[in-house]
């Protein structure tokens, strides 16, 4: 039978300690390694998703850019049409300046009539040839 010294039993102590760390050490690592997994497993799933909604979003943007430049078209030709109609407004503010001038010789050239017929009949109410009630 061998005896055994007091520095054997501490030695074989530290080792069984170490031995349950390393154990312990190995266990948690399992167990982060087995939580890394399940989250990489649930973690597929959404970059699916990920995916999926950045393909439509890409699709929504291509749209979208087409619609910005249909738009732009739109303004373009809105611009031009107010030009144009600028131009038509002002060639008929011309027109209605020169009809005004017209309307304004018009009654300066009836006012003589206008006067001699209210002339005339004031002298037939006169004469008896009409009557006015």
């Amino acid at each position: 039978m061998a005896i055994k010294s007091a520095a054997d039993g501490e030695r074989i102590g530290a080792d069984r300690q170490r031995l349950r760390k390393l154990a312990q050490a190995a266990l948690n690592a399992d167990q982060t390694v087995n939580q890394v997994e399940d989250l990489l497993s649930e973690m597929g799933p959404v970059l699916t998703g990920l995916g999926k909604t950045t393909a439509e979003l890409d699709g929504t943007l291509e749209k979208l850019e087409v619609t910005l430049d249909k738009f732009g078209t739109t303004l373009v030709r809105v611009d031009e049409t107010v030009t144009r109609m600028a131009s038509v407004v002002a060639r008929l503010e011309a027109v209605v300046g020169r009809v005004e001038s017209v309307v304004v010789i018009a009654e300066t050239a009836l006012r003589p009539i206008g006067m001699v017929e209210s002339a005339g009949r004031a002298v037939a109410e006169r004469l008896g040839i009409i009557h006015t009630d």
